[in-house]
């Protein structure tokens, strides 16, 4: 049995078995990605999509996603690529794409206004050996990297990727550790800690607060949202955060916050 180092799970995993998150696996007392470089979902998006409203607005960004999360949200809109029993069953089946035709694939469609890659769709962290790998290739090329992501890892990945990383948005889905520990088998801790530190790391971040809570109003701002992100954000940059509604879509409000040098887009 060898630990996983990605998480708080720390999955103790037997050879050839799988953590939790079912892409880590045990190989000759190594713990690897079974998902490296295995593409369930590819696509050049709008960077807002991500959602980045102000970095390189009005650009896209070459979306690439694999399969396997370590989260269980009942209301994931990926689950069919990412932890469902047909995800699991069918990923290790899908597309093999190495770091270099990654890179190269986001260089071919700079023509129509690619700016690089982002690591979404499913939760990347899990598979961040290819994450680094891949990125570290997109930034030798000149191009930038996004990570869309959970926040469910150890602070020692983040610092492992943030040479490559250029702006991270991370999903913070819950306000008690009951919610994250009872509805989604997470960790609120870890995703507080995750999110700390890279708010003083030299990249974009947004935070996104979505999906489960039901209309997001000025007193759940005031009240719940606004303390939770000032006792996460303890650094500099502190005084910064501000948080304020406003119309992100034509049929949607948003959150938006502030802190910084950037301001990312929470949508409803």
């Amino acid at each position: 049995m060898t630990k996983c180092d990605v998480c708080f799970r720390h999955c103790d995993i037997k050879e050839g078995g799988r953590g939790f998150c079912k892409v880590r696996v045990l190989r000759d007392n190594v713990v690897v990605p079974e998902n490296y470089g295995r593409v369930t979902a590819i696509a050049l998006d709008p960077i807002e999509k991500k959602p980045l409203h102000r970095f390189h607005p009005g650009t896209r960004i070459l979306s690439v996603g694999s399969y396997g999360c370590n989260l269980r949200c009942p209301f994931c809109q990926n689950s069919d690529i990412s932890w469902s029993d047909y995800a699991i069953k069918s990923g290790p089946s899908s597309e093999v794409f190495t770091p270099q035709e990654i890179a190269d694939l986001a260089m071919k469609y700079m023509s129509r206004g690619n700016i690089g890659v982002a690591f979404t769709y499913n939760e990347p962290l899990i598979a961040y050996e290819f994450v680094r790998d891949t990125a570290k290739l997109v930034h030798e090329q000149g191009m930038v990297n996004v990570l869309v992501t959970n926040g469910t890892a150890e602070v020692s990945i983040l610092e492992e990727l943030s040479p490559y990383i250029d702006a991270m948005n991370i999903d913070l889905k819950g306000f008690s550790d009951s919610y994250y520990s009872d509805v989604l088998d997470g960790s609120l801790p870890m995703v507080k800690k995750f999110i700390s530190r890279g708010n003083v790391m030299d990249m974009a971040i947004g935070v996104i607060i979505g999906g489960a809570f039901g209309a997001i109003t000025s007193s759940l701002v005031a009240d719940v949202i606004t303390p939770l992100l000032a006792a996460i954000f303890k650094s500099p940059n502190t005084d910064a955060l501000n948080i304020t509604l406003r119309a992100a879509t034509e049929d949607s409000e948003a959150i938006v916050l502030g802190f910084g040098t950037f301001v990312g887009t929470v949508i409803n």
